[in-house]
């Protein structure tokens, strides 16, 4: 599953459900949280639950209320059986909610005669400020595929506005951006930027999703269609990149055991090759890249 843009639809509307699927997003997450009122969560956890057999497949994320709240078993309960893509975590405090999500999993995978171990796990990870005290994620759980950056929960928790007139973060939410990307890296995962929250805000949006490509996200959430092509334009590396990558791979693939190469003039090494494999990941998923 690519991870450039992850569009959000919320679970009580069939109309943008049906049009976030049909749009071009590498995947799309049925929210059962923030996008529903607490009166519609059983309606929409229902609805979501009714569809996912006909979209086996096909990248769908569920994103489930968090663990805590008297949501989050009966979400997991109705929607596991219906074997979506992924499980989307949000309020993420640190591994052990990892590790009680994956328990959980395994037991709704067993009884629904799914192979363990199957449904992949998207952990919104900075929503906190308690959160930020646990960001080590390191052999947290092999269904662990992405730390997703949350700016606004993460503001409102700690008083501050997100974002400047100019679109610049406050102190504390740059450093729990630049804490999170560091922990994605430790943890050999990629890692998501948050939402741009104005949807009518285009040059806002390719602004703020070229600096995370370039800071080092995969990817960034998206809360509507109009978002979709620029960022998956931003996290789409060129054409020249991507040969670069191709080349470095398919040289250390005919040199096995070689720690350095020469290619085209220039000496690549072990930290090219990881570069040039993210790269590739980028565009073909990890399924698919040596």
């Amino acid at each position: 599953m690519r991870l450039r843009s992850l569009l959000f639809a919320p679970g009580d509307s069939p109309r943008k459900v049906a049009k976030a699927l049909e749009g071009p997003a590498d995947g799309v997450v049925l929210d059962l949280e923030d996008a529903v009122a607490p009166e519609a969560k059983e309606g929409a956890r229902a609805a979501i639950a009714g569809m996912l057999p006909e979209l086996a497949g096909r990248p769908v994320v569920v994103r489930v209320n968090a663990r805590g709240t008297p949501w989050y078993l009966p979400d997991l309960a109705a929607v596991v059986r219906g074997a979506p893509a992924a499980i989307m975590l949000p309020k993420c405090a640190g591994p052990a909610d990892i590790a009680a999500l994956d328990h959980h999993l395994e037991a709704l995978e067993v009884a629904a005669g799914q192979p363990p171990g199957r449904t992949a796990v998207l952990a919104l990870v900075t929503e906190t400020a308690a959160s930020l005290h646990g960001l080590d994620y390191r052999g947290a759980s092999p269904r662990l595929r992405a730390l997703c950056f949350g700016a606004e929960d993460l503001s409102s928790d700690i008083g501050v506005t997100p974002r400047d007139a100019a679109g610049g973060y406050a102190a504390p939410v740059r450093q729990a951006r630049a804490a999170m990307l560091l922990a994605a890296a430790a943890a050999g995962l990629p890692a998501l930027d948050t939402p741009h929250p104005d949807p009518r805000d285009a040059e806002g949006l390719a602004r703020e999703a070229a600096e995370a490509a370039r800071d080092g996200f995969a990817g960034k959430l998206c809360i509507h269609p109009a978002q979709i092509a620029p960022v998956n334009a931003a996290f789409t590396p060129d054409a020249g990149r991507q040969r670069w990558a191709r080349a470095v791979v398919e040289a250390f693939a005919a040199n096995p055991g070689q720690g350095v190469l020469s290619l085209e003039g220039r000496m690549v090494e072990g930290l090219h090759l990881r570069l040039a494999q993210r790269i590739l990941q980028s565009v073909e998923g990890p399924e698919r890249t040596p």
